[in-house]
């Protein structure tokens, strides 16, 4: 294991302050299902945890391929964890293609434990191994454990009467068992969710605990002069409450759901499935005791216009996909603005263009978010950190979309959507009421209706159809100012299109906070989404050094909060880190005209900390032109990469 994970030479015990762990096979053996019931056990021992699943975008790539390896790292710890890890502490490897494609990630000094069952000549051959790296000097910088998973979960299910493939399926079991075992964590709630799971089949569920307690006792009986050690992770401190793990998946439901319950409105979802889009769906389908409504529609077209034709009657219409859903979606969107309806956008970001990279991260959205739509039609736009605040931006797009008759785009990325983290539930009763209103007389003078009559806010009234002496025209031609009348007169366009623009930019917004650090000085590291975990920690450490430089997170894109500009302008040098080619540095450099820098990263992979360290060390280095305007290389070494073994 890594240094900080070690037992010392004199005995005593190890308590490191975080490791980061990443558990890595084929598609098919589990490991996704591994390090989720691993990051549970995380959850229940107390410590602070951040998680990143990483899968190929193949359906099903041939067993034992480069091109089929599924990885799952998490990183916990006794203080605050904010990002998965740059690196891995401990690699588990199932296969030679999972230990091919993941080595380059391990710390030197790291502990990799393999399947060397799986080490046969026709896998070394299908991950490219001109021989075998467990008998040569591949793994001499590394702490190496060599077992036979496959044949101790073999027999450690023969009392089952499962023949060797059905038994092979429980090795992830085996496995977790051990890793459990490593980290001194409590095998009764994996046997709980396992009789669960499987209540309908209660003999598949005793083999899988058998397996379970066979990779656990074989970590307590086996006494080994190598490297496996137990090490235990102090709990990190928490402020008393109720917790759960939460992915932003759930993070996104769980909101949209407490949004419209605030709003007294009951939802409707419409929506197509969509990576990494679709587990938003898979959540919300269970909640309908909370008056939802879900709907999985034959495309992204009619998901959405049948959400806006929710609204219409009086629901809160809510729709979700990727990039290149909501690019099918446009049109609607443009109808939803037109209409002056409320409408939530989720937009789960993956790389582009086109399909692009269906399970890589990437916030290349930007731009389609608060610009990619025909004629004037402007939107909000609100971005999630992480998991936790997917929920509250939830809530607030659903507050936005209410309070001022207007389609919300909220953004996460596949990182937030996939990743967990530990989740304080809130106090019910700490969120602001906020009852939706419905026109219910007419509102103009002399007994006339005026559904685009404007309150203070520049929102139109809302009239559920069917309300007695409320007949009223909505639609995609430009209506009348007050009336709806159709009017395609000059003047008339221009006041409505003056209207809508005017509309979204009042928007109350809270003002800008600065998230690491003080307002002013030499450097200030601007940022949005999910970037916030390694900026965060990036920031802390360069101050820990010394630097003047803070972190400004953004929530919301578009409006852009009231006192950003004077914020900004109280720093020598603004940099902007992405994963796209600068979108957000763009938009701040035409709002206000400051030089911000970007510093870009378009690999599919999230920022690591050290490469916003790297950067942020440029601007106090006294090398005149030696900050800003990078572009961060594409890192083999971080997430599986079958081109850097494999060119």
């Amino acid at each position: 294991m890594a240094s900080a994970a070690k037992t010392p030479q004199d005995g005593s015990s190890s308590t490191p302050e975080a490791v980061v762990v990443r558990f890595a096979g084929d598609s098919g053996d589990g490991m996704q299902l591994t390090g989720g019931q691993f990051t549970l056990s995380t959850a229940l021992a107390g410590n602070d945890l951040a998680t990143f699943p990483d899968f190929p975008a193949e359906i099903r790539a041939p067993q034992g391929t480069l091109f089929g390896v599924s990885a799952f790292q998490i990183n916990f710890g006794s203080t605050d964890v904010d990002t998965a890890g740059d690196a891995p502490d401990v690699l588990v490897a199932m296969n030679p293609a999972a230990l091919k494609t993941n080595l380059p990630a391990l710390k030197p000094g790291g502990l990799v434990i393999v399947d060397e069952g799986e080490f046969g000549k026709r896998n070394l051959d299908k991950a490219k191994y001109d021989a075998n790296p467990l008998e040569d000097d591949t793994l001499a910088k590394y702490d190496v454990l060599k077992l036979d998973i496959s044949a101790r979960t073999i027999e450690a299910v023969k009392p089952f009467g499962l023949g060797n493939k059905d038994a092979l399926r429980s090795k992830n079991m085996w496995t977790l068992g051990l890793a459990l075992w490593m980290f001194d964590r409590d095998r009764k709630p994996i046997h709980d969710w396992l009789k669960a799971k499987f209540k309908n089949k209660p003999e598949i569920a005793e083999a899988n605990i058998a397996a379970l307690d066979a990779g656990h006792a074989y970590g307590e009986t086996a006494e080994l002069a190598g490297p496996l050690r137990q090490v235990h992770v102090d709990p990190v401190p928490t402020a008393p409450g109720l917790y759960r793990t939460l992915t932003g998946a759930e993070g996104i439901a769980l909101g949209l759901v407490a949004g419209a319950r605030l709003l007294r409105l009951p939802m409707f979802f419409g929506g197509y499935p969509i990576t990494p889009a679709s587990a938003i769906l898979h959540h919300l389908v269970r909640m309908k005791e909370f008056n939802v409504t879900t709907f999985q529609a034959e495309d992204e077209i009619a998901a959405i216009c049948a959400a806006i034709g929710a609204s219409y009657a009086g629901s809160l219409g809510v729709t979700s996909s990727s990039g290149p859903g909501i690019a099918l979606k446009t049109e609607a969107i443009g109808l939803g603005i037109m209409t002056e309806l409320p409408l939530v956008i989720v937009n789960s970001q993956r790389g582009g263009p086109s399909t692009g990279l269906p399970t890589k991260t990437e916030q290349s959205d930007l731009y389609q978010a608060v610009y990619g739509r025909n004629g004037d039609a402007p939107m909000p736009v609100i971005a999630a950190r992480s998991p936790a605040d997917a929920f509250e931006c939830a809530i607030e797009a659903c507050r936005i979309a209410v309070q001022y008759m207007t389609p919300v785009m909220l953004l996460t990325d596949g990182y937030i959507a996939n990743a967990a983290e530990p989740w304080k539930v809130p106090d019910p009763e700490g969120f602001e009421r906020m009852p939706a209103e419905f026109l219910t007389e007419k509102n103009g003078p002399d007994d006339t209706l005026l559904p685009y009559k404007r309150d203070e806010k520049g929102a139109r009234p809302w009239i559920k159809p069917g309300t007695p002496g409320l007949t009223h025209r909505i639609g995609g031609i430009e209506k009348a100012v007050d009336t709806g009348h159709i009017d395609y007169s000059p003047g008339n366009h221009q006041a409505m299109t003056d209207a809508r623009k005017d509309k979204i930019e009042g928007i109350r917004v809270r003002d800008q906070q600065v998230s690491v650090g003080t307002r002013g000085g030499k450097l200030a590291v601007v940022g949005w989404g999910s970037t916030y975990g390694p900026i965060h920690q990036a920031v802390n450490r360069a101050r820990r050094k010394g630097l003047d430089v803070s972190h400004i997170h953004l929530r919301h894109i578009w409006p852009l909060p009231a006192n950003l500009e004077d914020l900004l302008k109280s720093y020598d040098k603004v940099l902007v880190p992405e994963m796209n080619t600068g979108q957000l540095k763009t938009l701040l450099r035409d709002q206000y005209l400051i030089d911000a820098q970007p510093l870009t990263k378009t690999s599919g992979q999230p920022f690591q900390i050290a490469e916003l360290e790297e950067a942020i060390a440029t601007y106090f280095d006294g090398i005149p032109g030696n900050a800003g305007g990078e572009e961060v290389a594409p890192n083999d070494e971080q997430l599986p990469s079958v081109k850097a073994v494999n060119p």
